[in-house]
């Protein structure tokens, strides 16, 4: 897969998190090109099945252009942690710096990256979250306990998970993957919170406050170190969990 399409992937990954669709204007201006360009490259890319595309409305990611766009998104993300906190790089330049490594990061160089750096969640400068990896843990702690084994053994996770911070009053979900160290699972593990169980969204207090969330005939009130590292399988209705 060539570069570009690794990048409008990711573009309209980015655009379109809050479930909206990504406009080609939107596209154009986030990736300085002109639109004619982002147009033209938004039917070969639903011509290659990786977005769903309208002319004059948009274009949105199907499940084969969602994974690849949230994994380059992770890879950058990744990248700009490594730089600012390892190597120090200032936030002005860790962008294009992550843009032009993010291609040639290897999966299994990602996963040593994030065990290197602890399971970073957020971005240094703008607090954007990292996205999950795709391989199929159920936590960091598993990932980490596996030890250095064949990469290619390792199985990828089949549904996509997203963080509980994502969900809006009245979503539902099962608890897919927790991000962190060894005593974050234990901790919510002592909340109730561990992969398998079934929890929706009550309230969401304003301003990042905490989501209130009920779980097995309780409600829990969680700040936001959780919630971006709690992560799901929405419950679609009536179509069970996805």
């Amino acid at each position: 897969m060539s570069n570009s399409t690794e990048e409008y992937l990711e573009a309209i990954y980015n655009l379109t998190r809050n479930g909206q669709t990504a406009t080609t204007s939107a596209i154009a201006k986030r990736m300085n090109i002109a639109p004619a360009s982002a147009t033209e490259m938004l039917r070969k890319l639903a011509d290659e099945e990786y977005v769903n595309y309208s002319p004059y409305q948009g274009a949105t990611l199907t499940a084969k252009g969602l994974g690849i766009g949230e994994r380059i998104t992770r890879k950058h993300r990744l990248l700009e942690r490594f730089l600012h906190d390892t190597l120090k790089i200032g936030n002005d330049k860790v962008h294009a710096e992550a843009c032009a490594m993010e291609h040639t990061l290897s999966d299994e160089a990602e996963r040593a990256l994030c065990q290197a750096l602890k399971e970073p969640d957020k971005c240094p400068d703008d607090g954007k979250l990292i996205p999950p990896c795709n391989l199929d843990f159920s936590s960091c702690q598993e990932c980490k306990d596996l030890g250095k084994c064949s990469f290619e053994s390792i199985k990828k996770r089949k549904e996509n998970v997203v963080a509980l911070s994502t969900l809006n009053k009245n979503q539902e979900g099962t608890i897919a993957f927790i991000r962190g160290e060894k005593k974050v699972l234990s901790r919510l593990c002592d909340m109730g919170l561990t992969p398998g169980t079934k929890i929706s969204i009550s309230r969401i207090a304003p301003f990042k406050g905490p989501v209130e969330i009920a779980v097995r005939g309780c409600k829990l009130a969680l700040g936001d170190e959780i919630v971006c590292n709690v992560f799901v399988e929405k419950t679609v209705e009536g179509r069970g969990v996805r």
